[in-house]
């Protein structure tokens, strides 16, 4: 399966992160993982616990000379976002995960790994069976579907943790130490459809792909291109100059990803179809010169396909979906002007699918700002009313208030500085962790999120240095042993 995992340093950690590539565990899908979390704290003795929704905490006494240090909590989520290229023959409720070894990088054929947080886990899962170590009293807690929505974390009962420090193990540059995320939430919208009767032509597949996507929080500031953007551009642009018919049009899966393929099915006249694809073409050719340093393998094709469709948009619905994907936004809405660098606000449009009677859109949003996520959200409430759609305004989840005050953070950075010999990063992320939750939940927890060097999570490029889970590692052990 994986291929010399075992033979990394630590070599605890990465053997259970082995086992962790062979356990399908996907959002929603996390008890055959969680079980296995079980059994490895049954083997060792220590007292374990899982709630109504999966959530499982597992409590492991103090090193001798440590019984009277606060208690801490290690905390990392059990889902993995399931994302994989069209090309892949791949099913994430049944097949083990292929990685590995490239240089100083592990990675999956062309699957996500899991390495976020399946690295944060399997250093929880070592220090729970290394009697070895010196350390306080520790809590590991595992959540479910933190992915799609921070359901686990939103599920904790007061009386589920004792510990008043909590070291998040779901950070993803080695030498950061996060103290702030974003806050988000969903929007759902529903565009009306109408369809008629297909008529002639034949059918055609404009298909988008080849885009890296990525995270929608952490990489956002890339630029990356949104595959169902650009090819609503694209069918935009073509169509002001050759007619086409439109049956549906779909893209993206996960509303935390960044949309890497998009596809259309397009009805054509015989004698349109050599003008039509020139104008394809044409409109890409721009895209990929724009695009070509952050998503330089960006393609489209147009392919023949004899699963025709019976019916197709509606003159004024293909124009209304194809302009109303067009406008709605994506990307940066505003940097934070304090923190350089930090994205403050942004959206995601996630997913599109066309249904019988309606194009179903996911859009993502977060901000480091509450009323700024609604005021976002209110553009698209806006653009929707515009365009006669629907819109819910799903329920959102909290950002993490920065504290540099925080005691933890004092002890972590003198850690940092005395191990290695140089200062770590402070940072807050564009992105939902749980730390915001869980602080809403108990207040007064002191809480910190760092972890390994892991690059484009979220998508089938994800991949963790191994170099930098080495000093995650050995930062992390003799953390706890100064947490006194």
């Amino acid at each position: 399966m994986s291929s010399g995992l075992t033979e990394l340093n630590p070599t605890a950690l990465w053997n259970h992160f082995e086992e962790f590539l062979k356990i399908p565990h996907g959002s929603g899908n996390e008890k055959a993982l969680g079980d296995y979390i079980i059994s490895v704290a049954e083997k060792n003795n220590l007292e374990w616990k899982r709630d109504e929704v999966g959530n499982i905490v597992v409590s492991k006494k103090a090193s001798p000379g440590m019984e009277n240090a606060t208690g801490v909590i290690l905390q990392g989520h059990l889902d993995m976002v399931c994302e994989k290229n069209s090309d892949v023959d791949f099913d994430f409720s049944r097949d083990p995960i292929q990685a590995d070894i490239v240089e100083d990088w592990v990675q999956a054929k062309g699957t996500t790994l899991g390495a976020d947080n399946g690295i944060g886990n399997g250093a929880a899962m070592a220090i729970m069976e290394d009697d070895s170590l010196t350390h306080p009293p520790l809590e590991f807690l595992f959540t479910v579907e933190e992915e799609t929505g921070l359901t686990g974390a939103t599920s904790i009962e007061p009386d589920f943790l004792k510990g008043k420090r909590l070291l998040n193990l779901d950070s993803e540059d080695e030498g950061e130490l996060t103290i702030g995320c974003a806050g988000g939430a969903d929007s759902l919208l529903s565009l009306p459809l109408e369809k008629e009767a297909a008529g002639p032509g034949e059918a055609y597949a404009l298909k988008v792909f080849g885009l890296q996507g990525g995270h929608s929080g952490v990489d956002i500031n890339l630029g990356r291109g949104n595959a169902i953007k650009l090819l609503a551009r694209v069918l935009w642009e073509a169509g002001r100059e050759i007619p086409f018919r439109l049956a549906d049009l779909d893209g993206g899966n996960l509303r935390n990803a960044i949309p890497r393929e998009a596809l259309a099915t397009v009805l054509l006249e015989a004698s349109q179809h050599d003008a039509f694809a020139d104008a394809v073409n044409t409109a890409f050719a721009g895209i990929k010169g724009e695009y070509k340093v952050v998503d330089p393998d960006a393609e489209i094709s147009l392919s023949r396909t004899e699963d025709k469709p019976q019916t197709v948009l509606t003159a004024w619905s293909q124009k209304k979906l194809i302009e109303f994907l067009f406008v709605l936004p994506h990307g940066i809405i505003a940097m934070h002007p304090e923190m350089v660098g930090l994205v403050e606000t942004s959206t995601n449009l996630a997913v599109i699918h066309t249904r019988e009677n309606n194009a179903e859109i996911i859009c993502s949003t977060r901000s480091s700002i509450a009323t700024a996520v609604e005021g976002t959200r209110g553009v698209l409430a806006a653009l929707s009313g515009l365009a006669g759609a629907d819109i819910t305004l799903e329920e959102g989840y909290p950002g993490w208030k920065p504290n540099l005050q925080s005691p933890l953070l004092q002890i972590l950075k003198d850690v940092y500085q005395d191990e290695f010999g140089t200062e770590a990063r402070i940072a807050a992320i564009h992105a939902g962790l749980e730390c915001g939750i869980i602080g809403e939940k108990f207040p007064g927890m002191d809480m910190i999120s760092f972890g390994p060097t892991i690059k484009f999570p979220h998508s089938p490029s994800e991949k963790v240095h191994i170099p930098s889970v080495e000093k995650f590692w050995t930062f992390l052990i003799r953390l706890l042993a100064e947490l006194k």
